[in-house]
């Protein structure tokens, strides 16, 4: 499968030129796996750090442990652009997979991380030491983004809309952070009437 840049979200294609920015400050000749993660972590926004937060990943020890790694990678002097490795092109490939297989139209950061746990690199070895499992993050997937398609190049902004832009007033009072209501007697019985005639 011939892998094809417009096909990535726009998330995604940060997160790829961010890898290969990555690669030419370590002066890295390669772009590895290990340098997509480190650009998947570098997103302010997007789905990677809901989905990492839902499955209890430590994401301020997973970024030190990928930046500590980066700068043991090979090094050389020249100013060439880090062109991607044989895993990296199996990374993207199986993206594009993913992408397919859930019948989305663009490739999205979840493909690619996806694809990160699955291709054998050092990137996996250290999503694997942080406690991200395949299954874990499928299901933290369909969390997180629900059954939605990625149909256009910026559907992270649709992922979690309601919890974006709305308050939880349940989750709210479960932590006491609501204002009592006081001397509102007659309205709360009148709310309450009303509301149980119509269920």
């Amino acid at each position: 499968m011939a892998f094809r840049f417009e096909k990535l979200t726009l998330k995604a294609q940060e997160a790829v030129v961010r890898a290969q920015e990555l690669a030419g400050e370590k002066g890295n000749p390669e772009m590895t796996p290990l340098h997509l993660l480190g650009g998947l972590l570098s997103e302010k926004e997007g789905v990677i750090k809901p989905l990492f937060t839902r499955i209890g990943v430590n994401m301020s020890q997973l970024t030190s442990t990928v930046e500590s790694e980066l700068g043991r990678l090979p090094k050389t002097s020249g100013g060439a652009t880090p062109q991607p490795n044989q895993a990296m092109r199996q990374v993207l490939d199986g993206a594009a997979a993913e992408a397919e297989k859930m019948k989305d139209e663009y490739v999205s950061t979840e493909h690619l991380l996806l694809a990160l746990v699955r291709v054998a690199s050092l990137a996996k070895n250290l999503l694997e030491l942080n406690g991200v499992r395949e299954q874990d993050l499928m299901n933290a997937l369909r969390d997180v983004r629900g059954s939605a398609p990625v149909t256009d190049q910026s559907p992270e902004e649709k992922f979690q809309a309601l919890k974006r832009y709305g308050i939880d007033l349940v989750e709210r009072a479960q932590q006491g952070k609501l204002d009592p209501v006081i001397g509102r007697d007659n309205e709360i019985r009148r709310v309450v009437q009303v509301l149980s005639r119509r269920t």
